[in-house]
């Protein structure tokens, strides 16, 4: 079992675009990934279940990967952050850069 803490720094907590992405990356791997927060444990690899959470900004979560991929599931989760909002801000960059293009801002 490998675990790894993690503070939610999105302004609107884990909403549905954030866990979706979390759930999608979570059912990549056979191992059972969990996360705990405050009020008790979810399992996310369901966004239903993290939806549930109702996890804001600045609480703490441990997520939490058992299994025979245990440690490529955590190191993935771990960069997860990072990489979502990369993505976020490149679609924001690829949306103004292409209205601005057409003349529409």
């Amino acid at each position: 079992m490998l675990s790894y803490k993690v503070t939610v720094r999105n302004p609107s907590g884990l909403h549905l675009r954030p866990a979706g992405l979390l759930c999608g990356e979570a059912i990549k791997y056979k191992s059972s990934i969990t996360f705990q927060y405050a009020g008790g444990t979810a399992n996310a690899k369901s966004v239903l279940s993290v939806l549930g959470a109702c996890v804001k900004s600045g609480d703490e979560i441990t997520l939490v990967c058992e299994g025979e991929d245990e440690q490529a599931a955590i190191d993935a989760l771990g960069s997860y952050r990072r990489r979502t909002g990369r993505m976020i801000r490149n679609r924001y960059n690829n949306y103004l850069q292409q209205h601005d293009q057409e003349g529409l801002l």
